[in-house]
């Protein structure tokens, strides 16, 4: 099969991944890490990036049974947490044949696992929910749930785990309260503990605990805002890049694009590169949206469409068709193209198209 003409592909960086993973257990030295691969990797790929982890990796965590199954049909026998749990007491039995380890958020889920006849023992998290308000028990009821799974002899290892709402800003009391709250449901429990995510790995030591779960920040992006002294070591592992397709030169008070939101105050080289909002780039991206052309910053001018960006050349050394274009990466970060987007870099990596290759590189 010959290699997709369009110039649009998505570099993952393998070696990057492996050295923001390392980032994260050094920031929790005493905790073990799963790795969050949800969502297909975050969009880099759930299978490439559990290979590239096997031999650093404590666990992974993912959100349903589907993802789990991606994972050990492709030779993946580490520990495997179901975030979500189960959505129906049948897939128990999967649980079981697969050996993944559940969450239990809710009265539900909690009686469908004490009802369960396994072939072994079910090794389960129970949540808490400590202020989120989104999915797990009430504080009042974990001393119950935990002694409940305790006693039950087809229930394995437990550990308690909740989730912060707002561990993105780290100025911010609520994430203490939390902490608080979560400390206080347990009690005197002796059981291992798992709060943190990326945010609180980074920002919040007093939430590291037994167990970590780092995310964005294994793709190379900080979920907190600004600079962080934690952050600065975390390489990007992701790189989309497309190429120019087309260049034309427009005198002052022409248009570009779809609308003619962009209007040119002076002669402007103007440049087409191959991605669009069918390949997961932000269609709200505004005009000045940085990009970088031959590892030069520029920017996007004029709405993006469906498979084009409209690029200012002025300036640009060398602009010529089929010059490399950077939408983001390591001259691009993610986070400037989300917050010119009104988004976050979640959405930009998860929302890549299947047109749009992975090419992973590096180990």
């Amino acid at each position: 099969m010959n290699a997709p003409a369009r110039p649009l592909r998505a570099r993952i960086h393998l070696d990057a991944l492996i050295h923001n993973y390392r980032h994260a257990k050094r920031l929790a030295p005493a905790a073990r890490a799963l790795a969050v691969v949800k969502a297909n990797g975050y969009g880099h790929g759930a299978v490439a990036v559990a290979r590239a982890l096997a031999d650093e990796a404590d666990g992974f965590a993912v959100a349903c049974v589907d993802e789990a199954m991606e994972l050990r049909e492709s030779g993946i026998r580490h520990p495997i947490l179901l975030l979500e749990g189960v959505f129906a007491p049948h897939e128990i039995a999967l649980v079981d044949r697969a050996g993944l380890t559940t969450v239990i958020h809710n009265r539900e889920q909690l009686d469908w696992i004490l009802a369960a006849r396994p072939a072994r023992r079910l090794d389960c998290w129970i949540k808490l929910d400590s202020g989120m308000h989104r999915v797990g028990l009430a504080p009042d009821d974990f001393a119950a749930a935990h002694a409940a799974l305790t006693a039950a002899p087809q229930i394995g290892e437990l550990v308690a785990m909740s989730h912060f709402a707002r561990a993105d800003e780290p100025e911010h009391p609520y994430t203490e309260r939390q902490i608080a709250i979560f400390g206080q449901a347990l009690g005197g429990l002796r059981i291992p503990r798992s709060l943190a995510n990326s945010a609180a790995i980074l920002a919040w030591p007093q939430s590291h605990g037994e167990w970590t779960r780092p995310g964005i920040m294994i793709y190379g992006v900080s979920p907190l805002p600004g600079a962080h002294p934690q952050a600065t070591a975390l390489r990007p592992t992701m790189t989309l890049e497309s190429a120019l397709i087309s260049i034309r030169d427009l005198a002052p008070g022409e248009p570009v694009g779809y609308g003619g939101r962009f209007v040119c105050e002076r002669p402007t080289r103007v440049g087409v590169a191959a991605v669009g909002y069918a390949d997961g780039y932000p269609r709200h991206a505004r005009d000045g949206t940085p990009v970088a052309v031959n590892g030069q910053r520029t920017r996007i001018i004029g709405r993006v469409s469906m498979d084009m960006i409209t690029l200012d050349l002025t300036g640009i050394a060398d602009a010529h068709i089929g010059a490399p274009v950077e939408l983001w990466g390591a001259t691009i970060p993610a986070n400037e193209v989300a917050q010119a987007s009104d988004t976050i870099a979640y959405q930009l990596f998860t929302g890549i198209g299947r047109r749009v290759p992975l090419i992973h590189e590096g180990v």
